[in-house]
């Protein structure tokens, strides 16, 4: 599936996060929500894009900002990368790849020679109504939590 356009409804899902808690989309209508779904735990772009997150984190959750990861890792693995870099919130684990499917993240990607399937870097910010806001296709791992901070700020017109 082709990646989500602005306006698009959000398809609402249901996932474990790192504590084996289910998590839904529709458990946040009337919040924003940053979804950001990346390749894979441990590794160096999705551990500087998750820090990223955690270092502005608290500014998140002052604005009541949801943010939530999701790759295709089990909880065991999100549990111990959470743990690890003290992540405060939920990584979802999409074993399946079907909320990856839905959201256009899982791609055929090409490296070394060699075609395979996974998950590419891709961020939704969805609305209060559960509406797609923006999507972030070119993401710059170290500085991510920042920019889609500013473009919630821009989008809600308050500039804080």
């Amino acid at each position: 599936m082709a990646t989500l356009v602005p306006g698009t409804p959000a398809p609402d899902f249901a996932l474990s996060d790192q504590n084996g808690q289910t998590v839904r989309l529709s458990d946040y209508r009337g919040r924003w929500v940053v979804l950001y779904f990346y390749p894979k735990d441990m590794t160096p772009g999705c551990t500087q894009e998750a820090c990223s997150f955690r270092d502005t984190y608290s500014e998140y959750q002052a604005e009541n900002i949801a943010v939530l990861g999701i790759s295709t890792d089990d909880t065991d693995s999100h549990r111990k990368f959470a743990q690890k870099y003290d992540l405060p919130f939920p990584l979802l684990a999409d074993t399946e790849h079907t909320v990856s499917e839905a959201y256009g993240a899982w791609r055929q990607k090409h490296m070394y020679g060699k075609s395979f399937w996974g998950v590419d870097r891709i961020t939704y910010v969805i609305d209060p109504e559960g509406r797609v806001c923006h999507v972030f296709g070119k993401v710059k791992p170290a500085s991510h939590g920042d920019e889609v901070l500013a473009l919630i700020r821009q989008a809600r017109g308050d500039g804080r």
